[in-house]
């Protein structure tokens, strides 16, 4: 963007100095009034051909900064779209990978539970036996 500002600021500063030049130039020169007059008409046709040129390439190369700012958009878009299936896919494997340890740590804690109670009743078992002899 900047680089269309200074563009921009180039190509005023090329027809500003030009015209001035120009103006001066045919003030300056030793004509009679009617030659200054076509010599006038003639700049002035030539700066508003030249003028006309630079405006087209000034066109033409905003059209192509457009375009290349449309791709680099899509681009872009595509990238970001691409980031969020990824992030999505590894968010649900994350999430069953959790729900498997939970799992996992549950099945541990009902296993543990039931030994202890195993433990438990055998410990008790022989206590009874010692009561009734």
């Amino acid at each position: 963007m900047a680089e269309n500002n200074d563009f921009g600021a180039f190509l005023a500063g090329v027809i500003v100095g030009g015209v001035m030049g120009a103006l001066a130039a045919l003030l300056m020169a030793p004509q009679s009034g009617e030659e200054i007059r076509t010599l006038l008409k003639e700049k002035g046709v030539e700066f508003k051909d030249r003028a006309a040129v630079s405006a087209e390439e000034a066109l033409k190369r905003a059209e192509e900064a457009r375009r290349k700012a449309e791709e680099a958009l899509a681009e872009a878009r595509a990238k970001a779209e691409e980031a969020a299936k990824v992030a999505q896919e590894q968010a649900i494997t994350l999430q069953q990978r959790g729900q498997e340890l939970v799992e996992e740590a549950t099945k541990k804690v009902k296993r543990s539970a039931a030994e202890e109670e195993e433990v438990a009743v055998e410990d008790a078992a022989p206590a009874e036996g010692e009561a009734t002899a």
